[in-house]
């Protein structure tokens, strides 16, 4: 298959257990990454030249956005610091879903369904960030690095699906 040509060296089975493997890891790095958000800010803050700074006022663009964020966390941390319970859960979701793509990892034919709602969570996550973006007053260009991550996601599971069935196809073949 042409399309696939960059992984030819791989077996098919071992093509899908690499994408299904660097998803898993995205998914997995992406929830751990939910749980020290103050942490995360402050060392984004420091390599954009503004980690003394403690509010937005005056900047613009990104930097603005970053500290108005990093502000809202540390208020928020230090007044209301069960505000934070709500990321945990985000972190363990994603840590959760993570573990249902071990599934397919042992069995992608047989699995096949949490590859396609995979696919579907993807493509769900572009209204989730244009929808409720707004109203939640995240900036425009935000939204779109949050639609980039069901992108991104979705290349891998699109590609992993193609081999799944390509698999399926051959083991009918055989059998």
């Amino acid at each position: 298959m042409k399309r696939f040509a960059v992984f030819d060296f791989l077996p098919l089975r071992s093509k899908i257990r690499l994408l299904i493997a660097l998803f898993i890891a995205g998914l997995a790095l992406s929830g751990v990454t939910a749980f020290p958000l103050v942490h995360e800010l402050n060392l984004l803050c420091r390599f954009l030249g503004v980690g003394d700074v403690h509010t937005a006022d005056g900047y613009s663009g990104l930097t603005w956005w970053i500290l108005r964020v990093r502000e809202g966390l540390v208020v928020t941390q230090g007044n209301y610091p069960f505000i934070a319970y709500g990321t945990d859960w985000l972190a363990f979701g994603h840590l959760v879903i993570a573990l249902f793509f071990i599934g397919p990892l042992i069995d992608p034919v047989r699995n096949i369904w949490v590859l396609q709602a995979g696919l579907i969570a993807c493509v769900a996550v572009i209204p989730l960030a244009l929808i409720c973006g707004p109203v939640r007053e995240i900036p425009f260009y935000w939204r779109l690095i949050d639609c980039s991550f069901g992108i991104v996601g979705f290349v891998p599971l699109w590609l992993t699906l193609n081999l799944t069935r390509e698999l399926e196809r051959a083991n009918a073949v055989v059998t």
